[in-house]
């Protein structure tokens, strides 16, 4: 009777463990919700929209517009989707898809000035760059940035630009603002060589930084240098149709970023051994970063 007995406590004792451990399991293997539309950096986002992001689902309170899921009080995260996997965090969150010791490879001699953490600072003023489209896509307009870069520099060796005589040729007195730092203060910096006060007007305007009244800020701080040279890059077509941002992600081809940049005095058999040489860089440079070129390299 005793043995019948501790035996059904025994099978008791089961079914309420099995209870208790139930529901335990049954939350566990609950499926996360689905994930909306990425988001984009690109788009405009209004009240009551959501998009995903890092894993998360993000609900707009209000009107923005490349504001990052999570960066902004215009968020509210809505909680984990999909796998949890969600979109690829930017780049100034440690997801460059150029790592130090590349970077250290494409510029061996680089000045100490132009710093990689310096670089990784500046993306956050411009996450689209390098975070577009594939993988591919991606590495290809890193290379395709860092290979101008590389050609407007030396290699990353020159801050300033090295033809002093001629620094007083940038200021166009014709803009309302004039050149408040001086005549010759708009020479080129950084690693696309910005000059002219215009261009360090709309520039610092764009960045929040008063670069026209100090130029020289350009050559003192390697994120702000960077900054200014993703500036160019992503928001200004120069003599090109597109900016060389555009010109990647969208399939134009490395020769449009070149025309963008100096089009006006290396495009169309003006200069080939200049527009050579950018290409003979990216070539390089997305040989390193495992991708193809693409098409259409000559500008």
């Amino acid at each position: 009777m005793l043995r019948r007995l501790l035996t059904l406590m025994s099978a008791l004792c089961t079914v309420v463990v099995v209870a208790v451990l139930l529901p335990a399991a049954t939350a566990t293997g609950a499926a996360a919700a689905a994930c909306v539309t990425p988001w984009s950096s690109a788009a405009v986002y209004t009240g009551g929209m959501t998009a995903s992001y890092n894993g998360h689902n993000w609900y707009a309170k209000w009107w923005t517009q490349n504001e990052r899921p999570g960066s902004s009080d215009v968020w509210r995260d809505e909680g984990t989707c999909g796998d949890g996997g969600g979109t690829t965090p930017p780049p100034s969150s440690g997801g460059f898809v150029v790592s130090e010791t590349q970077f250290n490879q494409m510029f061996p001699s680089r000045n100490s000035f132009y710093t990689y953490a310096g670089l990784k600072a500046a993306l956050s003023a411009y996450p689209g760059f390098a975070t577009t489209g594939s993988d591919t896509v991606k590495k290809q307009e890193a290379a395709a940035f860092l290979a101008n870069v590389s050609h407007e520099t030396g290699g990353l060796v020159h801050i300033v630009e090295q033809n002093t005589a001629n620094y007083p040729h940038y200021c166009d007195w014709g803009q309302s603002y004039g050149c408040p730092a001086g005549q010759a203060a708009y020479y080129g910096r950084g690693p696309i060589q910005l000059s002219w006060n215009f261009n360090y007007k709309a520039a610092g305007d764009a960045l929040g930084i008063n670069l026209l009244n100090d130029p020289y800020r350009v050559e003192r701080d390697a994120a702000v240098a960077w900054k200014t040279g993703l500036w160019y890059w992503n928001t200004q077509n120069g003599p090109g149709t597109m900016t060389g941002h555009n010109a990647m992600v969208n399939g134009a081809g490395f020769g449009q970023t070149i025309r963008s940049i100096n089009g006006s005095l290396e495009c169309d058999g003006r200069n080939p051994a200049q527009v050579e040489s950018r290409v003979s860089k990216y070539r390089q440079f997305t040989t390193l970063l495992g991708v193809p070129t693409g098409a259409n390299l000559y500008c």
